[in-house]
């Protein structure tokens, strides 16, 4: 996918961020989690072009050094060019540690239990400082990831509270990227969730490329199967898969409805 007009989706987003929070009195402005990757990077300079309050918080959990460097390069800069923005670290680790080892052993060594009660932990540390100061917090999951594959934990990055360029294909989040300015570490870093301690990307999670899985998502429901390549009909079992088994993510807590 590509944007037909960058300063125009740009100015768009920074819009209806600042028309939000006109209707909500008791909010100041933005808190973004930036983990060192092109989605954080991309809403945390568009909240700081609303002109609103907003702070940008790096949480290292054991993180690789070369993603908690892009985050802190990325903070950097936008504080350097906006006033209204200022940077915080909090690091994480000592409280993951101490939160692991209450954990029975058998969950501990759960690699993806682990992995998420990494993003659930930083959920809680951006709902504790945005609401000392005011803030809401702010989404970073694209349209692939939030619609498409569910690719995100559930009340760990999952939980904000506005979703800024979530009807944003991930390609468009890196032309959008390119166009404000991000810093040429993230945007030629490979896509990594960030939640396993080391560099492992989400193609190697997923098993296709956020190209390949925008290609699957904007087939025509008319498309024929046997037209597409072996390739695609392998990416295409992936996206209906995790499509399918992340419902609950993308849809509504279920409420059981009793008859009065």
């Amino acid at each position: 996918m590509a944007l037909s007009d960058c300063s125009r989706v740009a100015h768009h987003i920074v819009d209806w961020l600042n028309h939000y929070i006109a209707d909500i009195p008791s909010i100041n402005g933005f808190i973004v989690g930036v983990s060192g990757g092109v989605d954080s990077a991309l809403v945390a300079m568009l909240c700081a072009r609303t002109g609103q309050q907003v702070i940008l918080l790096n949480m290292p959990i054991r993180q690789a050094s070369s993603e908690y460097d892009r985050a802190k390069k990325q903070i950097e800069t936008i504080e350097n060019m906006y006033p209204n923005v200022r940077g915080m670290e909090l690091n994480l680790d000592s409280p993951f540690s101490a939160l692991e080892m209450v954990f029975p052993s058998n969950v501990r060594v759960n690699q993806l239990a682990m992995a998420n009660t990494r993003s659930r932990l930083r959920m809680l540390s951006l709902y504790a400082v945005g609401q000392e100061h005011q803030l809401l917090v702010t989404g970073t999951g694209n349209k692939i990831e939030d619609y498409g594959i569910g690719f995100f934990t559930k009340y760990g990055d999952g939980g904000v509270d506005i979703s800024p360029i979530g009807d944003l294909y991930k390609s468009e989040v890196f032309e959008l990227a390119q166009f404000l300015g991000i810093i040429p570490e993230i945007l030629n870093a490979k896509p990594t969730d960030g939640l396993w301690g080391d560099e492992k990307s989400d193609e190697d999670q997923i098993g296709a490329s956020y190209e390949e899985l925008e290609f699957i998502m904007n087939l025509s429901i008319d498309t024929n199967i046997s037209e597409l390549t072996a390739r695609q009909r392998e990416v295409k079992a992936i996206y209906d898969r995790m499509h399918r088994i992340n419902q609950h993510k993308m849809k509504p807590i279920p409420i059981c409805l009793i008859e009065r």
